[in-house]
């Protein structure tokens, strides 16, 4: 985690961020005014600056800045906690520190951020899906020709003892890799989906403390 973020807290579970350490900032016993804010929304972040959004290797503007890979970490272990609907993140930065033209700008940075890789994913899913249903389909013919063969031709012959034994076991081991793509690599990937989903619909909020 960089030095000057402080870990994602979900509102259901902000009672146990205590005797904290980040930045510098001793938060001992969170204060009535942090509590209340980390309430109100699914997911909140401390920070004492709004590097702590982003990559410290990326020295561009925010508006083109890398996302932080911690942040992105953290963000995912808490969206799993939260109920289905529109998700909150609130960003809770210093008073002394709030601007609120980077406000704006950061919020269309990650907006536009998630909404871009879930698009990917979203393809990736597809994609996945769509050659699952051809290899399945492939693999149903090959086992229609093994069949057609076996029951109409008649005559010994080794060329069609050859294909029947050909297409048979690759129409079999086709159909279930094509349905392995299907509901089980889709499905692998359909958490991080979920997740980039969830925060390219999020409302974004910058609150003071």
């Amino acid at each position: 985690m960089p030095r000057n973020s402080y870990p994602l807290f979900p509102s259901c579970c902000y009672q146990t961020a205590f005797g904290l350490q980040y930045g510098g900032i001793l938060f001992s016993v969170m204060t009535e005014e942090i509590k209340n804010l980390l309430e109100k929304s699914s997911i909140s972040l401390l920070l004492d600056s709004y590097d702590a959004i982003f990559s410290d290797f990326d020295p561009r503007p925010y508006s083109e800045r890398a996302i932080s890979d911690d942040f992105l970490l953290e963000a995912k272990k808490a969206a799993r906690e939260v109920k289905p609907g529109v998700l909150e993140l609130r960003f809770l930065i210093p008073k002394h520190l709030h601007n609120t033209h980077e406000d704006a700008m950061i919020r269309e940075r990650l907006h536009h951020y998630f909404k871009k890789h879930e698009s990917i994913l979203e393809a990736e899913v597809k994609g996945v899906i769509r050659n699952g249903i051809l290899l399945v389909c492939f693999g149903l013919f090959a086992m229609f020709l093994s069949s057609l063969i076996a029951h109409y031709v008649q005559q010994q012959s080794l060329f069609y003892d050859f294909l029947r034994v050909l297409f048979e076991p690759v129409g079999w081991f086709t159909v279930w890799y094509g349905l392995d793509q299907v509901f089980y690599i889709s499905k692998q990937q359909r958490p991080e989906l979920d997740f980039y989903r969830k925060m390219a619909h999020a409302e974004i909020y910058f609150d003071l403390f």
